[in-house]
């Protein structure tokens, strides 16, 4: 039964996101709006109170739950499996050098999972007679998996949630197993993807400090507060398989201190809410500036203020983010500035969401070395850039239970510049399926157009992938 047809079921679900419990399967347009995909109660906008039981009351469950998901996927991405052509010609600075060759291409777009992981980040053979400067680390994670077709084991998750039955408190913890490709070059030019890690993605506790008032007080290491793409971090509550063009800037966890308020406007349908945080690094992906430690001594601060609208029907959700603070992949510890600012859109119908978000990125250069997630580079670039994405999902009314079939697509379109270098325009067209069957099981499958639109080398790098989610 659509949960939009119940508004028992759809509070039940609601409230259970609000609690920290891991829901059972994927969030679809029918059920409920978007909720957060983590236990992080006050990460999101639209999350509601839970009523506290009498003091008196006997806890009718376990204060410790443990939930999780496994994902595999199966990807094939088209070229080298990277934005770069076979043989390239690197583009040189006024020095005459050759210039980094991610200055000069998307190296996120070739993504196959709900990380963002890439099908290669395996730098490009320089043309003959030529030789190609060494990457600065404006990379994501890759798979290692190039132009071959490969299942993958994309994400092994556990989460773990106890709430205490005497204080308001919650103490979450998410911890991933993520196996890739390692070991020898694969050939000339190649390398192995990244080694298998242990990534501990969440660990934080909450307190709700007032009891007749939305207000959660969080400090450890949680989601992003800026903009809406976080809610869909997790494999087991994206729609889609992939992330967006934009999604690395917005979609990271850090280690801080954050508040999230709500207040509710009953005449009105309606309630407002504001979430800000104190981090390391912002809500840059790990990949690109280090979430556990602060490199300069600074943090940065980040916020969203939000405003939605709640109809029996209908739901409307606006928000505007923004964040400041000095760039955690520098060493130098003068603190040069990065800016972000956002707005995001959701529309929920009953079985029809459309969602949309812009973000604006402005990074100072800096003195020192840049250290990034994936290791240490050469200098700190002055950055820009901005791009946005569109996407709708409508959750198809057949009557073919336990099968949940929902069609989904998305417009990205991003434009990067680094200080002194061309500025690249690229775009991307996903289109996919996404099944659920039961309560336990999602099979999700999406094609990747990528587009070279400005300046960027033309390559064929579209991607097919899919993913399976088991959650437990």
């Amino acid at each position: 039964m659509s949960g939009r047809s119940s508004a028992t079921v759809k509070w039940a679900i609601l409230g259970a996101a609000w609690a920290g419990v891991g829901l059972p399967r994927a969030v679809h347009a029918a059920d409920v709006p978007p909720v957060p995909a983590s236990a992080d109660a006050g990460s999101g906008d639209d999350e509601p109170a839970v009523e506290e039981p009498p003091a008196t009351a006997t806890p009718q469950a376990s204060p410790l739950v443990i939930t999780g998901y496994v994902d595999v996927g199966f990807a094939k991405a088209q070229g080298n499996g990277t934005s770069w052509p076979n043989v390239y010609s690197p583009a040189m600075t006024m020095s005459g050098a050759p210039a980094p060759p991610d200055y000069y291409v998307d190296t996120f777009a070739p993504a196959v999972n709900s990380r963002g992981d890439v099908a290669s980040t395996v730098p490009p053979q320089p043309a003959p007679g030529m030789t190609n400067a060494p990457l600065n680390g404006f990379l994501p994670r890759s798979a290692g998996i190039g132009s071959k077709p490969s299942f993958l084991l994309n994400t092994a998750n556990v989460d773990m949630r106890y709430t205490a039955t005497d204080i308001p408190v919650l103490v979450f913890t998410r911890i991933q197993l993520v196996p890739r490709l390692y070991g020898p070059a694969l050939g000339p030019g190649e390398a192995g993807g990244d080694g298998t890690r242990l990534v501990l993605e969440q660990a934080f506790g909450k307190i709700n400090p007032l009891k007749n008032a939305e207000l959660a007080i969080s400090v450890g290491k949680f989601d992003s507060v800026f903009g809406i793409e976080y809610l869909e971090n997790q494999a087991n509550f994206r729609i889609g398989v992939t992330p967006s063009l934009i999604a690395r800037y917005t979609t990271g966890q850090s280690v801080g201190v954050k508040a999230f308020y709500r207040l509710q406007i009953i005449p009105a349908s309606s309630a407002v809410s504001l979430n800000v945080a104190a981090t390391n690094s912002g809500t840059f992906v790990e990949s690109l500036q280090g979430p556990s430690r602060s490199l300069t001594g600074v943090p940065v601060l980040s916020a969203r203020l939000g405003y939605e609208l709640n109809l029996e029907r209908i739901s409307l959700k606006l928000g505007a983010s923004g964040a400041t603070g000095p760039r955690n992949d520098q060493t130098d510890a003068s603190g040069n500035k990065q800016t972000l600012f956002g707005f995001d859109a959701r529309l929920v119908m009953p079985t029809l969401t459309l969602s949309s978000e812009f973000v604006h990125v402005n990074e100072q250069d800096a003195d020192g070395t840049k250290v990034a997630g994936t290791g240490i580079y050469g200098p700190v670039t002055e950055f820009y850039a901005h791009g946005f994405y569109v996407q709708a999902a409508e959750e198809l009314p057949l009557a073919i239970a336990p099968f949940r079939i929902t069609v989904y697509g998305r417009y990205d379109r991003r434009t990067a510049e680094f200080e002194g270098f061309t500025t690249i325009t690229v775009d991307r067209i996903t289109a996919g399926v996404n099944v659920g069957i039961g309560d336990n099981l999602v099979v999700k499958a999406e094609y990747l157009v990528n587009r070279e639109i400005a300046s960027a080398p033309q390559v064929d790098n579209n991607v097919a992938t899919s993913s399976v989610v088991w959650t437990w």
